[in-house]
């Protein structure tokens, strides 16, 4: 331990004294009103982004549809409703904002926190941006060459014994593609924010460790949330998923002594 000017130490994980220079006290209302403001800019990025995605719809509809999904008669997607196909260019649309709003949330959310940061944090902060974007793109792809054959094969595999003809509803059927491919893009962040946690002082790989069994119950929680499958195969692989991301991220700090 290194004494520093202010009274406080230089250590591994920061620096504790009496706080970045820049670090200012403001009213609740003003530290409201600037998050709000920042949510407002990820949320006009997002709808941005899906404005100029929506054109391409029925293109990524069409990809995405007979990738994920079994070939021949089974394979065609059913409209039962007159808006389906808008709905389904809206959902794809959707997904592709958010993808790209994901690193804009965490930017957005270092220029909120930037004035309590210290250098080396706000070093790791920007640096996370750019991985945030990466671990997004690996979680949707993640999802599109894994998660999704996985699930539509389990479901005709227990659905052609009970029944002679199988359908897809485009509606119903995007609903899961999306909502699929958006929550492993969510999901692939957690090696993210633990590393940034971590790097910024805020907890330790030990304690986080020792609380692994509190983070297991909140994942399965999450994945059983926000699943639509009724069958419960799809929120078992989100949550072994969460679960492996959680664990891998600890294995790798405890290899690098961090």
């Amino acid at each position: 331990m290194v004494e520093s000017a202010d009274g406080g130490y230089d250590a591994d994980e920061g620096l504790v004294g009496e706080g970045p220079e820049t670090d200012q006290e403001m009213p609740l209302a003003d530290h409201i009103e600037e998050m709000v403001y920042r949510l407002g800019v990820v949320l006009v990025v997002m709808a941005i982004v899906s404005g100029l995605v929506f054109p391409f719809g029925d293109y990524i509809i069409n990809f995405l549809w007979y990738s994920v999904l079994p070939g021949g008669d089974v394979a065609r997607p059913r409209v039962y409703h007159p808006l389906g196909l808008i709905l389904a260019r809206l959902k794809v649309a959707t997904l592709g904002g958010f993808v790209i709003a994901l690193p804009v949330f965490v930017y957005q959310t270092y220029l909120f926190m930037r004035p309590g940061l210290y250098e080396h944090e706000r070093r790791y902060y920007l640096a996370s941006v750019p991985a945030s974007l990466v671990l997004a793109a690996v979680g949707v792809l993640f999802a599109y060459f894994l998660i999704l054959p996985a699930i539509f094969t389990y479901f005709l595999s227990y659905s052609e014994q009970s029944v002679d003809a199988i359908a897809f509803g485009l509606s119903q059927t995007f609903d899961l593609i999306v909502l699929m491919m958006g929550l492993f893009a969510a999901v692939f962040q957690i090696p993210l924010f633990v590393m940034l946690a971590i790097m910024m002082g805020l907890t330790t790989r030990a304690w986080l460790a020792s609380k692994r069994l509190y983070f297991w119950g909140a994942f399965l929680g999450i994945a059983f949330l926000f699943s639509p499958d009724p069958t419960g195969m799809a929120p078992i692989m989100v949550a072994a998923t969460m679960i492996g991301l959680f664990e891998s991220t600890l294995l790798v700090l405890k290899w690098v002594g961090r």
